[in-house]
């Protein structure tokens, strides 16, 4: 699916130590404007590192800048301060081999299912046929075989997201970025997305940092989560997640060194809930 690189379900630590970095985000702060002239901080001294090959999942409670890191990584949004890298160089536009699912899709209502799906390789010169050949293949990767002719408002919410994925690994990302993905999906069409998911990204070699407030799917997809602070954005912990591979959601969630993990994680991400919890309250006060 892309470039040879490490394999993503069978991969080892060490090779991914030995790959190098695909994402560096060092000491990296990010302020916004705000409307009475003063600055707003929603990131300080923010560090994360991510290897080819590399599943990383990042938790943080509601505001605390867990998207804005993904918006400094691809380029969309620039660091106040510290160093943002892509492949060892800096980031300065959006960085070549990216791919970036939101949290909502980006589905072309006007246009069939296949033509969503090549819209990626036309937009990068393909010829039409083959673009489209290309998409139907990936239609059916993401199960959604016999759909190709019909149109977004026909589609469940759980098959949109299936185009929305075909639509980003089209185009063979070696950096996948995603930002809470699956949230509006049912419990069960989710768990199905994940398998997907963990299906289509084994092999490839890309460095993924999946944005999540669902600690089961942070855990289940992941090699590694990173737990953020209260806003402004830190990182706080960086916890392995060393469960074999590959992977089904709904099998491993269960097991005991699972909730270990997730006990784990929990505690980490606890304190930083509160904060936030106390400065909402504190707000309505």
């Amino acid at each position: 699916m892309t470039s040879p690189g490490p394999s993503a379900e069978g991969d080892t630590s060490a090779t991914r130590q030995a790959a190098g970095p695909a994402i560096e985000l060092r000491g990296v702060t990010k302020r916004f404007p705000t409307r009475d002239g003063r600055d707003y901080t929603a990131a300080r001294d923010m560090t994360l590192t991510v290897r080819s090959g590399e599943f990383v999942s990042v938790v943080g409670p509601t505001g605390c800048g867990k998207s804005t890191s993904l918006s400094m990584i691809s380029g969309l949004a620039s660091a106040s301060g510290g160093d943002v890298l892509v492949q060892g160089r800096p980031v300065t536009g959006i960085p070549d081999g990216l791919g970036y699912m939101f949290q909502q899709d980006a589905v072309l209502p006007w246009r069939s299912v296949l033509d969503n799906v090549a819209t990626g390789p036309r937009y990068r010169g393909v010829g039409k046929k083959e673009a489209r050949e290309q998409a139907r293949e990936w239609v059916h990767k993401v199960g959604l075989g016999g759909f190709e002719r019909y149109y977004p408002h026909q589609l469940s919410g759980g098959m949109r997201k299936r185009v929305a994925l075909a639509q980003t690994l089209i185009n063979e990302p070696s950096i996948l970025l995603m930002d809470e993905p699956f949230s509006a999906l049912d419990v069960q069409t989710r768990e199905h997305m994940q398998d997907l998911l963990l299906d289509l990204w084994s092999g490839t070699g890309a460095a993924v940092v999946f944005v999540t407030h669902d600690l089961t799917e942070a855990i289940a997809l992941a090699d590694t989560v990173v737990v953020m602070t209260a806003a402004p954005a830190t990182t706080k912990n960086v916890i392995p997640v060393n469960l074999e591979r590959p992977r089904r959601v709904e099998e491993i969630r269960l097991e005991e060194s699972f909730l270990a993990v997730y006990r784990e994680v929990w505690n980490s991400l606890r304190q930083e809930v509160e904060i936030t919890r106390a400065r909402g309250a504190g707000n309505v006060a």
